[in-house]
């Protein structure tokens, strides 16, 4: 571990940023979506620190027995191999307090993750746009929506999505422990940042393309066919990156960051954290003394696919792999004092695919004939239109310390939203963590919309949501 005694001045201090993002109108058009995008302000202030304290909190999200999982998609829950939980912090004496928490779940969409926003500011006496709620991603694990859950309800014959009991029993865990974290807050007086180069994990999907450089088929979280294994990893973020909170020498939270699907062998009702959340729960084992987080970063396009067969022996070598980089990654922490944090948040408003047609979605639904995997399908294509016609918004954030940045997106944004971000603020170290508000399901770059395969035929979004996300993004980081 090293130690920084000066990491430059940050480029605002003791001053209001608000700043309208005007982002131009794309070469495709899109006036629509700059619209939506201008009337979000970039707001933020970059404080001189005070007495600054943090809050780490963890509660249990295991489902009951028989609950459903990854959306009914899979078998449910049968048994529970491991634990899920929800670990994050509260950071408290710049402004009203910052929440930043991860779930092992596969997603908190919508409602259900404005919902967990405002319950945890409650708790932490702060508001909803000082928190950020990320899932981890495991496939056996909840998939929540209730949104979604009312469809499915009011058809009657379909499986049901998530029990809405088990996700209000969830909230008021989550309350009551940060309230109990709040009242044995420790200082904070340094943070540190590390990364390591993660090896043999990560793989991109969508590898496999013809002349025209349009998918023809994918490398998904497991694979068994040896001709996709056998082709290169493709683009990926090959770093997992750490920030540390430390009380003088002593760490009181670390946070974990990488970028690919975390899926191993699943679909069979084990209920797991997987290869990242049993990576994380061994390192956590062996340091008890501070509360160690994993967040999943842009991992839309990016899974196991190339080194994982499905086998429960490749989920011990992912683990292990992940874990040797977490242990790594901690060995090149750089400690400086605390000087500076700033929180700041963007709204964007996507505009949904122009095939989401309710008549046509309504008529999936509700047909009896179609497979119950389309039925609920269009159930998530409806909550999301719906929600977006109440004028539902993606929130994005980021806390900045010092020259250290933990940026927040929603959904399964592709790889290239966080490579693009470290390029935006060479000098600065940022640790990009993805499946916020995931409601729009996949986020790809403008370019992949016409190159098709399954994050095409899923994202919900139209392609100007590349626009105003990365526009955001920048806006955010500047």
């Amino acid at each position: 571990m090293k130690h920084v005694s000066h990491y430059g001045s940050p480029s605002v201090c003791n001053v209001t940023r608000e700043a309208a993002v005007a982002a131009p109108a794309s070469q495709q058009g899109q006036l629509a979506c700059w619209l939506l995008l201008r009337t979000a302000p970039i707001t933020g202030i970059m404080r001189p620190v005070m007495q600054i304290q943090l809050a780490p909190f963890r509660f249990d999200v295991t489902p009951p027995i028989g609950h459903s999982l990854c959306g009914g998609w899979i078998e449910p829950a049968r048994e529970i191999r491991d634990t899920l939980e929800a670990l994050g912090l509260v950071l408290l004496g710049a402004g009203r307090p910052i929440v930043i928490c991860a779930v092992d779940w596969t997603g908190l969409c919508n409602t259900a993750h404005l919902n967990w926003r405002e319950g945890l500011a409650r708790a932490a006496k702060t508001t909803p746009d000082r928190v950020a709620i990320h899932c981890v991603h495991q496939h056996d694990a909840p998939f929540v929506c209730l949104d979604t859950q009312r469809y499915v309800q009011a058809e009657g014959d379909l499986p049901y999505i998530v029990r809405a009991d088990f996700v209000e029993d969830c909230l008021s865990r989550a309350q009551n422990s940060i309230e109990e974290a709040i009242r044995q807050a420790r200082p904070v007086s340094h943070i540190g940042h590390g990364q390591s180069k993660v090896d043999q994990v990560a793989s991109n999907r969508r590898i496999a393309r013809d002349h025209r450089g349009r998918v023809v088929t994918e490398r998904r979280s497991f694979c068994r066919d040896e001709e996709l294994r056998a082709m290169p990893e493709g683009l990926i973020d090959p770093w997992l990156k750490t920030v540390a909170f430390f009380d003088q020498e002593q760490a009181v939270a670390i946070c974990h960051y990488y970028a690919t699907h975390p899926q191993s062998c699943y679909g069979e009702g084990q209920v797991s954290s997987d290869f990242v959340g049993l990576a994380r729960k061994q390192r956590q084992q062996e340091d008890a003394s501070c509360l160690h987080i994993f967040f999943t970063g842009c991992a839309g396009n990016i899974s196991a696919g190339k080194y994982n067969d499905g086998s429960p022996e490749a989920r011990k070598q992912l683990t292990m792999r992940v874990y040797n980089a977490i242990v790594e990654s901690e060995r090149n922490l750089e400690m400086e004092r605390v000087q500076n944090i700033e929180w700041r948040t963007a709204e964007v408003t996507p505009v949904p695919r122009a095939t989401l047609a309710e008549a046509s979605l309504v008529e999936q639904l509700t047909n009896r004939y179609y497979p119950n995997d389309i039925r609920s399908r269009a159930a998530f294509m409806l909550a999301w239109k719906g929600c977006l016609e109440r004028g539902h918004v993606l929130v994005l954030s980021t806390l900045r310390v010092n020259d250290v940045n933990m940026l927040h997106l929603p959904a399964e944004c592709f790889v290239e939203y966080q490579l693009h971000a470290q390029k935006y603020v060479p000098g600065r170290f940022v640790a990009t963590a993805a499946y916020g508000d995931g409601g729009p399901w996949y986020i790809p770059v403008k370019e992949e919309y016409e190159n098709g395969g399954y994050e095409l035929t899923s994202t919900l979004c139209d392609s100007g949501i590349d626009a105003l996300v990365s526009e955001a993004i920048q806006e955010l980081l500047r």
